[in-house]
């Protein structure tokens, strides 16, 4: 039999350290993202027919921006069916489309760095995500977001960038916020 552990007098295993990586990667999958909540479901619709088991879909979801007020963006995954994909063993493909736009008077509640998660999503059991992330454009006052994939090992280059001008909203909305003034440095 096997021993999970080392002792002292001995060096740790091959097989405990993979043991050890893998139980920590399942952690750190379990855990939650700090970032967004949940996004909103708008719609799903089928792309591949299976007979037996879900058929693969696009589905098409909507998030605000949790730290800009004013911001909301919209994504579309490709969710896989069938049996893997029914009991989220599936691993997702990296093609995600992304539209953010202003839908009130922008307002900053916090300052930010550049490129933080907006919004992140497990696309695998255990290795690869998705991201939504934010930075500013300081010489255009302008919002930039991107999603893209990632995996422990490989990344994905296939990505989305939305941009959003930070503009008044309406005929009394007479402050507009830079976004270069909550940059952290």
């Amino acid at each position: 039999m096997t021993r999970l552990f080392a002792r002292a007098d001995r060096p740790c295993s091959a097989r405990a350290v993979l043991a050890g990586l893998v139980l920590g990667l399942g952690l750190a999958a379990v855990s939650p993202a700090v970032a967004a909540d949940e996004p909103d479901l708008i719609f799903r619709r089928s792309t591949v027919f299976k007979w037996l088991s879900p058929n693969d879909k696009l589905a098409t979801y909507g998030l605000d921006d949790p730290e800009v007020e004013g911001v909301a963006c919209h994504f579309t995954v490709p969710e896989k069916g069938g049996f893997k994909g029914w009991l989220g063993l599936a691993e997702e493909v990296s093609d995600i489309s992304l539209a953010c736009r202003q839908i009130g008077p922008i307002r900053f509640k916090s300052k930010f760095e550049q490129g933080v998660d907006v919004f992140r999503q497990r696309r695998s059991l255990f290795f690869k995500k998705m991201q939504i992330v934010r930075g500013c454009d300081t010489k255009r006052n302008v919002l930039v977001y991107m999603v893209y994939s990632d995996r422990i090992i490989e990344g994905s280059p296939k990505n989305s960038t939305s941009t959003v001008p930070v503009m008044p909203w309406g005929p009394g909305d007479t402050t507009v916020q830079r976004c270069a003034d909550f940059i952290e440095k």
